[in-house]
């Protein structure tokens, strides 16, 4: 395959600080990246929105901050940038974010093999740290730059081949909601005919969790907004909880056996106390505030078994690509922008009025 002619410069987006959407800056005039040894240029075609990208860009990960997402002001930004790094580091400013891509190898760094020009790809979000550590590893978009660009640079270790009909933003959907909600489930050890509970259903993680929890033939309850009831079910929840107040109050207690917690917050007691003895908590997210009250004696007179879940092992992104070249799991796409729009974009998703992704598109 002839390799493209590339640009010098391209579109992007950096984030210059912490705190509100000004800290975002589109740009026309970045250095195309070019691919050290081991790695491969891409040209991102399309890149999700995550929480992971507001965590960062407001500070959230700081151990400064105590409440939800949705209540951190500019003041807890300022403070929070000695530590605002979800690895608990400062993060290098100004920074590409983007952790989700869905693009086409169109460069090789020294050693990559030719064949894989012209590959579509997908990238993992949570990739291996280069020291090889056990739970050690690096996000695309934040310890390096990532997808809100037209280019990127990874290893190529970590950019799979995808054979897929489905279109570029319809992939882009995939990468870091559906890992994620596979790494929880597949480190709880999911299996047939269990009840999973999950928190935060009508999210991108969670609409995720849904389907691959479905897909191993669980029973699964469902907790989100009453009105988002139906798309729930159509995905493929068995009963959905109607999130108030006290939604949990009428679950019995001891009916669950694994809980999927993207939510934490002031409820968060209640999770333990619907677990079966024996069950298995997992969690990847606390949007309603990361500070919770721990009765020692449910953990343990209960004997259950907490699993937090950031780091991925390999075989959970290579089962997300089967998954999907086999039909197995579908996309729920909720809208998608210009690259340009992405202050939109972070607004609408902090909105939370929609169910699945919001995806940019990149060219």
């Amino acid at each position: 395959m002839t390799t493209p002619t590339l640009p010098s410069h391209m579109n992007g987006v950096q984030l210059v600080g912490h705190g509100g959407l000004e800290n975002l800056r589109y740009r026309q005039d970045l250095p195309v990246p070019q691919p050290g040894p081991g790695e491969v240029l891409i040209r991102v075609a399309a890149a999700g929105v995550n929480n992971t990208d507001i965590n960062t860009r407001i500070g959230w990960y700081s151990k400064s901050v105590t409440g939800a997402t949705s209540e951190i002001d500019s003041r807890q930004s300022d403070a929070a940038q000695a530590d605002a790094g979800w690895a608990g580091t400062p993060l290098q400013l100004p920074r590409i974010q983007g952790c989700d891509c869905c693009g086409q190898i169109v460069a090789l760094g020294a050693g990559v093999s030719a064949a894989r020009l012209g590959e579509r790809v997908l990238l993992r979000s949570m990739q291996e740290a280069p020291s090889g550590e056990p739970f050690d590893l690096v996000t695309l978009g934040s310890e390096f730059d990532g997808s809100f660009a037209q280019y990127c640079c990874v290893r190529a270790s970590e950019a799979f081949a995808i054979n897929s009909t489905l279109s570029d933003v319809e992939l882009a959907s995939f990468p870091c909601a559906y890992s994620t909600a596979e790494n929880l489930l597949h480190r709880a050890q999911v299996a047939a005919g269990e009840r999973v509970l999950i928190t935060g259903a009508s999210g991108g993680v969670g609409s995720a969790a849904v389907q691959l929890a479905k897909r191993r033939g669980a029973y699964v309850m469902a907790v989100c907004a009453a009105e988002k009831a139906d798309e729930l079910k159509r995905l493929g929840a068995d009963e959905v909880i109607a999130r108030t107040e006290h939604a949990l109050a009428n679950l019995p207690r001891d009916s669950v056996d694994v809980v999927v917690d993207l939510v934490a917050g002031g409820q968060w007691p209640r999770l333990l106390d619907v677990l079966r003895r024996g069950g298995r908590y997992a969690v990847s997210g606390a949007i309603a505030g990361p500070l919770v009250e721990l009765d020692v004696r449910t953990l343990y007179l209960k004997d259950l078994t907490f699993f937090g879940c950031t780091y991925q092992p390999k075989e959970v992104f290579r089962n997300l690509i089967g998954y999907i070249e086999r039909g197995e799991i579908r996309p729920l796409v909720a809208r998608s922008y210009p690259l340009a729009d992405i202050a939109r974009a972070q607004e609408d998703f902090m909105a939370k009025r929609f169910t699945g992704k919001l995806v940019l598109e990149c060219q």
